[in-house]
């Protein structure tokens, strides 16, 4: 797991990249948590979307695409 300080769009754009490939590979929403908590990344459901977060400091990364949350 890498770690970062401020919002820089491409460790975003590669964490992106990585959760859209482990949900194109995942059967279901869970498997692909599970997958992703693997890498060291989290999906919290918030009001504003979902949001991708470090494990275990839960620190956010960022939102995720509607595309992606479905």
């Amino acid at each position: 797991m890498s770690v970062f300080f401020g919002n820089d769009p491409f460790i975003e754009a590669q964490v992106l990249d990585l959760v859209n490939r482990e949900r194109s590979h995942a059967l279901s929403r869970r498997e692909w948590k599970h997958r992703l908590a693997g890498y060291g990344y989290s999906i919290r459901e918030t009001t504003r979307g979902d949001v991708v977060e470090t494990l275990p400091h839960r620190v956010a990364v960022c939102v995720l695409p509607a595309k992606l949350s479905a």
